[in-house]
């Protein structure tokens, strides 16, 4: 008895001590606007993008999640607004708070269909979420989250139009 007593202990004592050192759960998210004006009688519409850095379980990761509504109350034009909308999202890191991103991991995810098929969308989903792989977390490096949107208006002429988005606090500690 007194050998599984001390078995438990030692046990829990190696379980809170893990605990202790785990790493916190942290996340730093900041979002960007932007408009896209259709050609024709389609409906004016407003982005926004989240972009968050998080840390669980001693991980890092990067996710971007998109949303958007018209700024028009009547659909006129209920045609393809988009031959393209992509987002690109990136696990960046830097050696020092004033030092140059370097790029970890990214993810580009073709968010084309679903813009085209819903005039409005406030849920965070897989669908409009676009989640980069995760990395260890050091606590020694700055970590963000950042973002790209390369769309193509449909019938505008204009090719793909480039959105550079705002990028998460820095991570650090």
């Amino acid at each position: 008895m007194r050998r599984m007593l001390t078995g438990i202990g030692l046990g829990a004592s190696i379980l809170a001590s893990g605990v202790l050192l785990a790493t916190p759960a942290t996340a730093a998210s900041s979002g960007s606007d932007f408009n896209v004006i259709f050609p024709g009688k389609k409906p004016a519409t407003a982005y926004h993008v989240e972009n968050t850095a998080d840390v669980t379980g001693g991980r890092i990761t990067a996710k971007s999640v998109v949303s958007w509504e018209i700024l028009e109350d009547q659909v006129v034009d209920n045609g393809k607004r988009f031959t393209s909308f992509k987002i690109t999202t990136r696990l960046e890191s830097r050696p020092g708070k004033d030092s140059a991103d370097a790029v970890e991991t990214s993810k580009t995810c073709d968010l084309t269909q679903l813009v085209n098929d819903h005039y409005t969308w406030f849920l965070i989903d897989p669908s409009n979420t676009c989640t980069a792989p995760s990395m260890i977390y050091d606590g020694d490096v700055f970590w963000s989250a950042d973002s790209t949107i390369v769309y193509d208006i449909e019938g505008d002429g204009k090719g793909s139009i480039t959105q550079e988005l705002l990028g998460s606090p820095l991570v650090h500690g």
